[in-house]
C-alpha cells in the first residue's frame, strides 16, 4: 500500500511545477560580474534563459517586489509600500507599520498562489513575505516558525531541525537561518511535491545593508547562497521532480554605496513643526505625514524647508505619484514622497545634524527604480523554458502571469504585467 507521500508523487506525476527562488537584494549588475562566485547561477543561465536586468516597482523595498512578483501588479494596486501594512492609529503618530496582519487584509488584489490553489493545485512558501495566515497556500515555514507548525513538527521529528532552534529561530544568525530555510524547502520539495514553492532567502540583504555593495562580506553571501540555490536543485532532483519543474530564479531589488544619513525630523523641528509633520525614514525613499487641520500650509512651509536641505534630490506630492507608480487614494500614502541623491539615505542621525556622514559605508535601497543600480536579477531554467536565450530586460510584474502560464492557470486579464513569451518554449 502506497504512503501518502508515494500516492501525492504519483498524482503529481504528470502535473508540472514551478520553484520561485527570491535572493533578497541581489543586484542586476553583480550578477554580470564574471569575477562574482556563484556557479550554480552560472549554470542555470546557460541551460535557460538570463535577463540581464528585470526592472522593480516603487518602492524598491523586500515586500512591495515581491508582492509585484506574485501579483502582477505594482504599488499602486497590490497595496505594499513598505515591509508591511501602514495602518492609520486616529492619532498621534498618525500611522505604524504592522508586518503581521493576515495576508488577505495586506494583499489587495489575487496572487498566482491563490490562482493555483483554485485550479487545485498545491502551494507552499519558505519565508515569502505578506502571506501569513494565507489561506490559499498548503504547506509553509514561515519567517517566523513556531513548534505547532506542521512543516516545523515534520522536521523535528525527522531530525533536520532541533525544537530550539525553532523556538529561538529570531536570535539565529541570519545565514543559519538562510540555512535552516533552504532545509525546509528540501523538505517540503521531497515530503509533499507541491506545484508552486515560493522561496526566500535574505543574507545578502542583511551583508549589503551592513557592509555595502561591492564589499568582500557581500561576494560571500552571494557565493553562499548560491551554495543554497544548488542544494535546492539538488532538492528537486531528489524528489524526482526535475523533469517536471521550472526554477525561476530572481531577485527583489538591488543596492546602492550610502555616505551620508539625512535625518529629515531635525529639520521638521527647527522649522517648528515637529507636532504637525511624522516622518517614517525607508533608506532610499521617505513618508512624510501632516496632520489634518492645516494641512495644505503646512504642506508648502514644508517643501521650502526640504527643499534646502543637502541630499534630497525630490519632494513629490500627489501630483507625481501616478508617474512612480504609488497609489493616489489608499489611506496608507503619506502627503510628500521624499527622493535622496545618491549616496544618501534617509536614516536617524546620531551627530546631531540634518546630513552627516556614515562612520564606515553601508547600502540602501528604496531608490527609485528608475535607478540601474536597483535593477534585479531574472533566471529561469528548466521545464518550458527556452535554452542559451539572453534578453535585455524584463519586469517584475510579468512573473505572475509567467509563471500562471507555466502552470497552465490564467491571472487576471487586467493586470499589468504579460506572460514572458520571449522565456516560454
Amino acid at each position: 500500500m502506497l504512503g501518502n507521500s508515494a500516492l501525492l508523487a504519483q498524482s503529481n506525476a504528470v502535473r508540472p511545477s514551478v520553484v520561485l527562488i527570491s535572493l533578497d537584494g541581489f543586484p542586476a549588475g553583480a550578477l554580470a560580474d564574471p569575477k562574482v562566485p556563484v556557479p550554480t547561477l552560472r549554470k542555470l543561465i546557460s541551460e535557460g534563459t538570463l535577463a540581464r536586468r528585470m526592472t522593480t516597482v516603487n518602492p524598491t523595498v523586500t515586500w512591495p517586489n515581491h508582492t509585484a512578483m506574485v501579483t502582477g501588479v505594482d504599488a499602486s494596486r497590490h497595496g505594499l509600500l513598505v515591509n508591511g501594512t501602514i495602518v492609520r492609529t486616529g492619532s498621534w503618530p498618525p500611522v505604524k507599520i504592522e508586518p503581521w496582519i493576515p495576508k488577505e487584509q495586506m494583499v489587495h488584489v489575487p496572487t498566482v498562489y491563490d490562482v493555483a490553489s483554485k485550479a487545485g493545485l498545491t502551494t507552499a512558501q519558505v519565508d515569502w513575505v505578506a502571506i501569513k495566515n494565507a489561506p490559499t497556500i498548503r504547506w509553509e515555514f514561515p519567517e517566523v516558525p513556531s513548534l505547532g507548525g506542521a512543516i516545523e513538527k515534520e522536521m523535528i521529528g525527522a531530525g533536520i531541525v532541533d525544537a530550539h532552534t525553532v523556538e529561538k529561530f529570531g536570535q539565529e544568525n541570519i545565514f543559519r537561518r538562510d540555512e535552516v530555510w533552504t532545509d525546509a524547502a528540501i523538505h517540503i520539495l521531497r515530503e509533499h511535491q507541491p506545484n508552486l514553492l515560493l522561496f526566500h532567502l535574505l543574507s545578502l540583504d542583511s551583508t549589503h545593508h551592513t557592509y555595502g555593495p561591492n564589499s568582500l562580506a557581500a561576494l560571500g553571501a552571494m557565493a553562499f547562497l548560491d551554495g543554497c540555490v544548488a542544494r535546492l536543485l539538488e532538492g528537486i532532483k531528489a524528489a524526482g521532480m526535475e523533469s517536471r519543474t521550472t526554477v525561476i530564479v530572481v531577485s527583489d531589488h538591488g543596492f546602492k554605496l550610502v555616505k551620508n544619513h539625512i535625518d529629515t525630523r531635525l529639520a521638521v523641528e527647527a522649522a517648528g513643526l515637529a507636532d504637525q509633520v511624522y516622518i517614517v525614514p525607508e533608506g532610499g525613499f521617505e513618508l512624510v505625514y501632516v496632520k489634518p487641520g492645516q494641512r495644505e500650509a503646512t504642506v508648502a512651509k514644508l517643501r521650502k524647508s526640504l527643499a534646502e536641505i543637502e541630499g534630497i534630490a525630490e519632494v513629490a506630492g500627489p501630483d507625481r505619484f501616478p508617474a512612480l507608480g504609488l497609489p493616489t487614494a489608499d489611506p496608507q500614502m503619506a502627503d510628500l514622497y521624499l527622493i535622496p541623491k545618491p549616496g544618501y539615505a534617509f536614516a536617524a542621525s546620531k551627530g546631531g545634524a540634518v546630513s552627516t556622514p556614515v562612520a564606515t559605508a553601508s547600502g540602501a535601497h528604496g531608490y527609485p527604480n528608475s535607478d540601474p543600480e536597483l535593477d534585479a536579477i531574472f533566471i529561469a531554467a528548466g521545464r518550458g523554458i527556452r535554452r542559451g536565450n539572453v534578453l535585455e530586460r524584463v519586469r517584475n510584474i510579468d512573473v505572475a502571469p509567467t509563471i500562471a502560464d507555466l502552470l497552465g492557470i490564467h491571472m487576471d486579464p487586467g493586470i499589468q504585467g504579460r506572460a514572458l513569451g520571449d522565456v516560454l518554449k
